[in-house]
């Protein structure tokens, strides 16, 4: 029993940590009247612009702070966060305009007007950090992984989670947050080592 749950945990992290490789993107369906199809199809692209915008990002932000600031952000504001569009099942008629649009989101320019306008966001900054591996050996993989994810949040990071190999957890780090995350490890009762620096951690 304990095998199979230790197999199941490990499996619902590596899905989690293939998730946190965002792809940030959704579909709307419009079907919107105006006086003029050209002005339908306007209204329709904003529409599905603020909606997949606020879809996609709410689960990695402050959402009252994302809905307040969504209630005045302008067309101008939101055009440079679309990486790229396209349209399914177009219809056009002399004044009503309905399709599905799809759209996909540049993280970068979302994670920039979100801090730009103080909202607190959780959308990983990668590529514009020095990264370290921590290879984290969990001899109680769930009570472990818990307390490990405790002693991170205290310094505000999220557990970029690289591979999973049995008990062995390859972690990604922001070079910044070494000398914390270690003291952090100390103080939670953590042991670690560096080699060839890489952060070998276990319990």
């Amino acid at each position: 029993m304990l095998k199979y749950f230790g197999v199941g945990f490990f499996a619902a992290l590596l899905l989690v940590a293939d998730a946190f490789a965002l792809n940030l993107q959704g579909v709307m369906p419009v079907n919107i009247t105006s006086d003029t199809a050209a002005n339908a199809k306007n209204i329709a692209f904003d529409e599905a612009r603020r909606q997949i915008i606020s879809d996609s990002v709410r689960q990695y932000v402050d959402v009252d702070a994302l809905r307040g600031l969504m209630a005045t952000a302008t067309t101008s504001d939101l055009v440079p966060m679309i990486a790229s569009s396209s349209i399914d099942d177009e219809r056009v008629s002399d004044t009503t305009y309905s399709a599905n649009i799809s759209m996909v989101l540049d993280v970068d320019s979302v994670r920039d007007w979100l801090n730009q306008n103080g909202v607190q966001n959780w959308l990983p900054d990668d590529t514009r950090q020095e990264m370290f591996l921590v290879n984290v050996v969990l001899t109680n993989p769930m009570l472990d992984w818990i307390e490990l994810n405790s002693v991170a949040r205290k310094e505000q990071l999220d557990l970029g989670t690289k591979h999973i190999n049995g008990n062995v957890i390859t972690l990604e780090l922001p070079v910044s947050k070494r000398g914390g995350f270690t003291i952090a490890l100390r103080e939670g009762g953590w042991r670690y080592a560096d080699n060839d620096g890489v952060l070998r951690v276990w319990k």
